[in-house]
């Protein structure tokens, strides 16, 4: 078999971890698969480049800060090659650019557009463990690029594609996808299997266990997902296409997402097209909406409420007061202090009452709820921030039990 395993900072954070991750990329390879490990930077290396960055220049050109941070990643797979080495195992460790990972050129938030397999092939059939810097590429200019949030995952996810791999493992500090987050759910359960849509969802909607970006990737070219934990020898959860009627569950999970704040465009006229200018605009900005939630007030106009990424709040506040008379609104409130808690299961909307649980849940703990959004396999509701842990347990006791 071949197989693609990627391995996250907190896996190759020192060096009893990195031998322990060579343990399991030697013992991979003597079981006779042909192996590709990508790796991540160690532990906070990437937020510590970046403060040595900002130590010298505040506001570092994209270019040059893409060059800095594809560091990180080359000193993992450097010493994790060592480590194996002294296991008398055949390695060869090699960059982004070296495997040929193409990419756009926005810089901190690349997209992947090819892979290039010739060189991984031939070092794989030359017996040798690869080891791949994640994160990274190069863009048609020959310049470094960097991938942004999981952009590791999406590495392993692409390279996994582009070889045809048999499955793609991605180790973490946890041992698979969880009902919701066990390090604040102690009664959350592990799945054995979730759909690609269910991660989906749920990656989207703040579970941290794997990007959305690698989920997209997976399921667009049928790449077997498997997440597992560096730390614990066990089975993790397996994300597939379809899963059999004993793997599947009403709901796979309760998912909360703190990054985001609530923007209120008061008094926005109330007329076509008034609506159409105002995503629009933030749409060519690259800031994506989610929850929308309008209501028509008097005199021709209406309150449009929407939340987005807390990230891109300042942008999306300049963008709107430098648009405010072409929009043609009245005021304009944004609120940081904003969560967005979520049930997501492929059998939600098929299954009567399962608002009802949700909204009873919260009710029964005192927790008021602000907008609310569905879709086929999600329910979302946004709440003050300092609730949103409470929620998510109290939701999780509806219809998970509490564990024991």
């Amino acid at each position: 078999m071949r197989i693609v395993q990627k391995f996250g900072g907190s896996s190759v954070a020192d060096a009893a971890r990195i031998q322990r991750v060579a343990g399991i990329i030697a013992e991979t390879r003597r079981a006779g698969h042909q192996v590709v490990a990508v790796l991540s930077a160690q532990g906070d290396t990437t937020d510590e480049l970046i403060e040595k960055a900002r130590d010298l220049n505040p506001a570092p050109s994209p270019r040059e800060l893409d060059a800095l941070l594809c560091v990180g990643e080359q000193i993992s797979v450097a010493l994790m090659a060592m480590a194996l080495e002294a296991m008398g195992q055949p390695t060869v460790s090699l960059t982004g650019w070296q495997i040929g990972l193409r990419t756009d050129s926005r810089h901190g938030a690349a997209r992947i557009r090819s892979i290039d397999g010739a060189r991984l092939l031939q070092e794989l059939e030359a017996g040798k463990i690869v080891l791949v810097c994640g994160f990274q590429g190069i863009d048609e200019a020959g310049d470094q690029t960097t991938l942004g949030r999981g952009g590791s995952d999406t590495s392993a996810v692409a390279i996994a594609a582009a070889l045809g791999a048999d499955k793609c493992q991605i180790y973490t500090d946890v041992e698979g996808v969880y009902t919701a987050d066990p390090r604040h759910v102690p009664g959350a359960r592990k799945l054995a299997a979730v759909s690609y849509d269910e991660m989906l969802e749920l990656a989207s909607l703040g579970n941290q266990v794997l990007h959305n970006r690698s989920v997209e990737l997976a399921k667009r070219y049928g790449v077997d997902l498997e997440v597992r934990s560096s730390f614990v020898r066990a089975p993790g959860t397996v994300v597939k296409e379809e899963l059999t009627p004993m793997e599947r569950m009403i709901i796979s999970g309760v998912a909360k997402d703190a990054d985001i704040a609530r923007f209120t465009v008061r008094g926005l006229p109330d007329r076509p097209g008034a609506a159409l200018r105002l995503f629009a605009l933030l749409s060519g900005a690259d800031i994506n909406v989610d929850l929308i939630l309008q209501s028509v007030g008097t005199e021709g106009r209406s309150d449009v409420s929407f939340t987005l990424r807390r990230d891109d709040a300042v942008k999306a506040r300049a963008l709107l007061d430098a648009n405010a008379a072409a929009l043609g609104y009245r005021a304009l409130a944004v609120d940081a202090d904003v969560a967005k808690v979520s049930i997501v299961g492929a059998g939600l909307m098929d299954a009567p009452g399962m608002a009802v649980r949700m909204f009873e849940a919260l009710a029964e703990a005192g927790l008021n709820i602000q907008m609310i959004a569905s879709s086929e396999i999600k329910l979302s509701v946004l709440l003050r921030r300092a609730e949103a842990d409470a929620a998510v347990q109290a939701i999780h006791r509806r219809f998970f039990g509490d564990g024991e």
